[in-house]
């Protein structure tokens, strides 16, 4: 049973209305800490039973979205990008989550780590798990490499042909450097924005679910180059989602985005499974 819930309301990529409920549950030395992603009364994904992540299919639509076969159904999950990298900042605690869809909130994972932070208290150390990963892509305008670091550190650029560029670097050693990123709004552009809507997506969202770039109206960012920080935080979800640990490598990214997050994802497991995570 929980202990304590907080429940989050907002609309969503494709929704007006979108909610959450995430129970912090009761201390028990006998279970391992865990996040239980739950979807429609079903459990959808835990990340104490690792071994079930590559069993998710995966796809992108301006968000990652997980689908699995449930009991009568197909269950698909969306958008978790946003609040799973929150609990890193716990990771000896148990949550459930209860949910279809995450909403917006902001655009940012704020609402929810000030949320949480009520609830379970000040932020523990965070977890680490070494990570001897040597890879890299070519993308049609960027480029991912990845390589082995004493920590979880991001380079993050993006650029685009009207001559917009946002870079952002981040170095995690403690839940406090996780602040900066967890404050950074999501953003669209003026042209991708109105071509999502015509293709029917972006049913949901307003002005208050992040930024709109390209527009009439200035935007005042939170801190500087908030739209790489953001692509940092978004890289740090999709990480996080399988487990609530981050590896110890150096990822720099151009122009890259959920798909290819998912990748590096993939390419991290093995290391996950060994379960030689650590506090440092």
């Amino acid at each position: 049973m929980p202990v304590k819930s907080i429940e989050f309301s907002s609309p969503s990529l494709s929704s007006r209305n979108a909610t959450v409920r995430v129970d912090l549950l009761e201390r028990d030395p006998n279970r391992e800490a865990r996040v239980c992603w739950n979807v429609a009364g079903e459990r959808f994904y835990s990340t104490d039973a690792l071994h079930c992540y590559g069993e998710l299919e995966y796809s992108v639509a301006r968000t990652s979205i997980y689908t699995k076969p449930g009991l009568n159904s197909r269950l698909s999950l969306s958008s978790p990008e946003h609040l799973a990298p929150v609990f890193l900042a716990w990771p000896e605690l148990r949550f459930d989550v209860h949910a279809e869809e995450i909403p917006m909130m902001d655009g940012s994972a704020l609402p929810f780590f000030h949320a949480l932070r009520r609830i379970a208290g000040v932020p523990q150390a965070l977890r680490f798990y070494d990570a001897p990963v040597e890879h890299s892509w070519e993308l049609p305008r960027g480029y991912v490499k990845v390589s082995p670091s004493d920590t979880f550190e991001v380079e993050y650029e993006i650029t685009r042909p009207d001559g917009f560029c946002s870079a952002a670097s981040l170095s995690v050693y403690s839940a406090e450097d996780l602040y900066s990123v967890f404050s950074a709004r999501t953003f669209i552009f003026k042209d991708d924005y109105e071509a999502a809507r015509a293709a029917g997506l972006l049913g949901g969202v307003d002005e208050s679910c992040g930024m709109l770039l390209g527009a009439e109206s200035r935007v005042y960012y939170r801190m500087d180059e908030e739209p790489a920080r953001h692509k940092i935080l978004d890289l740090l979800g999709d990480i996080a989602f399988a487990c609530p640990a981050l590896p110890k490598v150096r990822i720099q990214v151009l122009n890259g985005g959920h798909t290819i997050h998912h990748k590096i994802m993939e390419k991290l497991l093995p290391y996950v499974f060994t379960g030689n995570s650590q506090e440092i």
